[in-house]
């Protein structure tokens, strides 16, 4: 497994995170504990999660359900806890009545205090070592929540404070805020990026890279579409995406297939190899749901991906700049 660094932390990571929304709801506890145990014996050892995981939109048992199979997975022993560099979030509702009104959506100290005692509880740990806001809440107060984030890191609970699916302003917003606390602020971004979703290159991108943060990738192959099959009708969930198609986008897969034919490669470790290809980015997460399918993706960070084939899928997948993501690496 190849490393990087968490954004200007200096702190070492692998290349590949291991995502664990699907743990609890499409994946069992068993093959949930099997999952980690490969991934950790393979080199990953960043594992992200959440504290709204495993719902899983109502065909889950309940939200927190997720990070307490990461818990259960730990208190196994044989020092799992201390090779894993951990990741959750919190922002959205818990459905716990004991809040009361306080339990909306939103950031917040009260929402960080209560969260993070919450999620360490669930993960039988003492501390994350990163914890990041899960979505932008337009009425955050920077002292507020940078207050409350140096509280709980003076405490030990956590190391480094992350965001989640914030754009380029909020970034920059939250630098400023941080600077005049002299606080060290945000270290990381996690944002929606991939060969169809190249909108980060204009403006996301190029701030995190100036801020100096590291940027994790959710959904790199974009729900299933940048996976072996995804334009088969009988694909099962990747169906009703593949069905919302354009006549130009099923062209765009039908091409992109073509390829990683050619290549010999499989449509999602192309995916992946691209981003892995990209300075910019710390790493991919990947949610495998079977021992399978993290096999499949292990082989991505071998993929060397040539100039030539680099050109080409950006014909594919025009960015927004109608270049290659090179273009914003000023």
């Amino acid at each position: 497994m190849k490393y990087t660094n968490l954004g200007r932390t200096g702190m070492k990571v692998s290349r590949l995170v291991l995502g664990t929304m699907n743990f609890g709801t499409r994946t069992g506890e068993k093959e949930s504990f099997a999952i980690m145990d490969r991934a950790l014996d393979a080199g990953i050892t960043f594992f992200d999660t959440a504290n709204v995981y495993g719902h899983g939109g109502g065909k889950g048992p309940y939200r927190g359900a997720t990070e307490e199979i990461v818990g259960r997975w730990f208190a196994q022993g044989s020092s799992r806890r201390e090779k894993v560099v951990l990741a959750t979030k919190f922002y959205g509702t818990m459905d716990n009545e004991i809040d009361g009104p306080n339990d909306q959506s939103g950031v917040s100290a009260y929402k960080l205090y209560r969260s993070i005692d919450a999620s360490l509880r669930r993960l039988q740990t003492d501390h994350v070592e990163l914890y990041q806001m899960h979505h932008i809440d337009h009425r955050i107060n920077w002292d507020e929540i940078f207050g409350a984030y140096e509280n709980v890191i003076a405490q030990g609970k956590a190391v480094y404070a992350g965001s989640s699916n914030f754009g380029a302003r909020h970034l920059a917003y939250a630098s400023a805020a941080a600077e005049k606390r002299h606080f060290l602020g945000l270290v990381s971004e996690q944002h929606l990026y991939n060969l169809m979703q190249r909108l980060p290159e204009l403006e996301l991108l190029p701030a995190a890279q100036d801020l100096g943060m590291g940027v994790i990738v959710w959904s790199p192959l974009e729900s299933g579409l940048l996976a072996p099959h995804a334009l088969d009708a009988s694909a099962g969930r990747r169906a009703e995406s593949a069905r919302k198609l354009s006549p130009a986008q099923r062209k765009q897969l039908e091409d992109y297939a073509a390829l990683c034919k050619e290549l010999g490669e499989s449509e999602s470790n192309v995916a992946l190899a691209w981003l892995l290809h990209d300075p910019a980015i710390t790493a991919p997460i990947i949610g495998p749901r079977t021992i399978d399918q993290l096999n499949d993706a292990l082989h991505a960070v071998e993929i060397e991906l040539s100039d030539d084939v680099l050109a080409r899928l950006d014909a594919i997948f025009p960015g927004p700049g109608g270049s290659a993501p090179e273009a914003y690496a000023w």
